[in-house]
């Protein structure tokens, strides 16, 4: 049983997230954040200087000498770009990788803050890796109709917050899963979860992808996120609980 309306602050979802940045130098935690660490690094390195490259490729080949002032908008378009795509291609496959590391990130997480009295629910394998596929599948079958959004007239002046709204769910779908799934909750009541808690998850998600836009800040982000979500789930039960020991009483 988990306190929803609590789960729906704004204040209180942030809160965990920053509690999950501090917890970041516990040392029973470091081990687990080492791996997924490696994994950002390589990724998004990779990803900026394969971009990189390629975009000098096509300027070159494409932009003649006399229509090179275009530089000063081509580039910044291309780290517009990369940061809007960021999150969809990149951090979802980071995530895939991570996700036994991300899990175990999560479980050492609840029984340090819970004292170890919160027995973790393991879900059958097949669950949560078919409840990953369907949580990535979700996400993608709604970029493309996103996308065209910037092409149409008039709502492509909406289409930016309209995605950033969409990337902030996504991103809190994405990290709500660790520890919601330490508690049992396949897939579909994950998504029941997050539409009764919207305003909180759309904050902590906002400034979780937020952090995932920064250098250096988001090769931890993703853990910090992992954390916090665990810490905001571990509160909504525990306050849950202590309502119901005060209504009996």
């Amino acid at each position: 049983m988990l306190n929803l309306p609590r789960g729906n602050n704004p204040v209180f979802a942030l809160t965990c997230l920053w509690q999950g940045v501090k917890m970041l130098s516990h040392p029973e935690l470091r081990k687990y954040l080492l791996i997924p660490l490696f994994i950002n690094m390589v990724l998004y390195t990779g990803a900026f200087v394969l971009g990189y490259h390629s975009v000098s490729a096509l300027i070159h080949s494409f932009i003649p000498d006399w229509l090179s002032w275009l530089n000063w908008i081509l580039w910044p378009l291309f780290f517009i770009s990369f940061l809007v795509i960021g999150f969809f291609t990149f951090t979802l496959f980071a995530n895939l990788i991570a996700a036994p590391y991300y899990s175990q990130l999560a479980a050492k997480t609840l029984q340090l803050i819970s004292g170890g009295s919160v027995a973790k629910a393991d879900l059958p394998w097949d669950k949560v890796f078919f409840g990953e596929l369907r949580r990535v599948g979700y996400l993608l079958l709604r970029v493309l109709p996103l996308l065209l959004l910037f092409l149409i007239p008039v709502v492509n002046l909406i289409a930016p917050f309209i995605w950033a709204v969409f990337a902030a769910w996504g991103i809190a779908m994405e990290f709500l899963a660790y520890p919601l799934e330490e508690r049992g909750l396949p897939f579909p009541e994950q998504k029941q979860f997050m539409q009764q808690t919207r305003w909180g998850v759309l904050s902590l998600g906002g400034l979780t992808g937020l952090g995932l836009t920064l250098p250096i800040v988001n090769l931890l982000m993703g853990q910090a996120a992992v954390i916090g979500a665990t810490i905001y789930v571990y509160r909504l039960a525990e306050t849950s609980s202590l309502a119901d020991n005060q209504s009996i009483t």
